[in-house]
């Protein structure tokens, strides 16, 4: 299992030049990918985004490359060219009613393009330490989602014993339901005053349509078999995120059914302390790949 949270950096030199690139990624139900490379590298976004998606499947993930080291590759940036060019931005926006909140990526593009005297590399003599770097972080940051990953399993699987705990109380407590409702309405009938006897046919027929409103076999059964379907796709390699979302969202409606059918109040009880710890269970799927 890989968490969708990492990140990882290398260098790499080139001539006068080191290379610095950043990978890092955040939760998303997709793969979100961006890149922010110098204007003359455009080409090279490409087998960039190819080696990325060998590694990651599911997350919003930024890569980041920068270069310095050399006075060729250009002097320092011009702060004010750079805040002219986001003023005259700002007012483009503001002529088309639009809402313009400059973006750290914005920031860095613009940045850069106004760096005087900026002379890079062609693209292709820059490819290959470029693309080693991009690996070498690549291999950081799935290794920062892997470690993270086995922390997120070991306390999945203990909310996963929780909920197998909590299931296996309301499967004891379910056939005392019946015979329950059995004692609770012959007592009302003498209260009443009429006393009838348990084998009457009349309590007999009330007693046999309230077990079958609130029997939830069917319900526990197929509770037991979505939460070790769950344990089963959590250690599973690849991609687990997608499924889990799906059998969580099965075994919600389940466990709602039993609550809804089961018509007593320690089944209530333990409905509600199963669907707090599902609802910590899902929170925690969300940040798995």
């Amino acid at each position: 299992m890989n968490s969708m949270t990492g990140y990882g950096h290398a260098l790499a030199a080139m001539g006068a030049h080191t290379l610095n690139v950043q990978i890092s990624s955040v939760n998303r139900r997709g793969l979100d990918l961006s890149l922010s490379l110098p204007d003359e590298w455009q080409r090279l976004e490409t087998p960039i985004a190819e080696a990325i998606r060998k590694v990651v499947l599911r997350g919003k993930v930024h890569v980041a490359v920068d270069i310095n080291g050399s006075t060729e590759s250009g002097g320092a940036w011009d702060e004010a060219a750079v805040g002219r060019t986001l003023d005259q931005l700002a007012t483009l926006a503001r002529a088309r009613q639009m809402k313009f909140e400059p973006t750290v990526e914005l920031l860095w593009q613009v940045a850069n393009a106004q760096r005087p005297g900026s002379q890079l590399p062609p693209a292709e003599a820059a490819a290959g330490p470029l693309l080693a770097a991009v690996h070498a972080a690549l291999h950081a940051l799935a290794a920062m989602r892997a470690k993270e990953g086995a922390a997120l399993l070991a306390d999945l699987v203990a909310r996963l014993a929780n909920l197998d705990q909590l299931l296996g109380k309301i499967a004891g407590r379910a056939p005392l339901v019946t015979a329950g409702y059995r004692e609770q309405l012959l007592q009302r009938l003498r209260q009443a005053g009429l006393p009838l006897d348990v084998g009457d046919e009349r309590v007999l027929k009330e007693v046999a349509l309230f077990a079958d409103r609130c029997d939830v076999s069917e319900e526990l059964t197929r509770l037991r078999h979505h939460l070790a379907q769950l344990n089963e796709v959590l250690r599973s390699a690849g991609e687990t995120g997608r499924k889990s979302d799906f059998i969580l969202q099965e075994i919600g409606r389940e466990i709602h059914t039993v609550g809804s059918k089961a018509n007593d109040l320690t089944i209530a009880q333990l409905v509600i302390e199963f669907k707090n710890e599902l609802e910590r269970v899902r929170e925690q799927t969300a940040n798995v790949e």
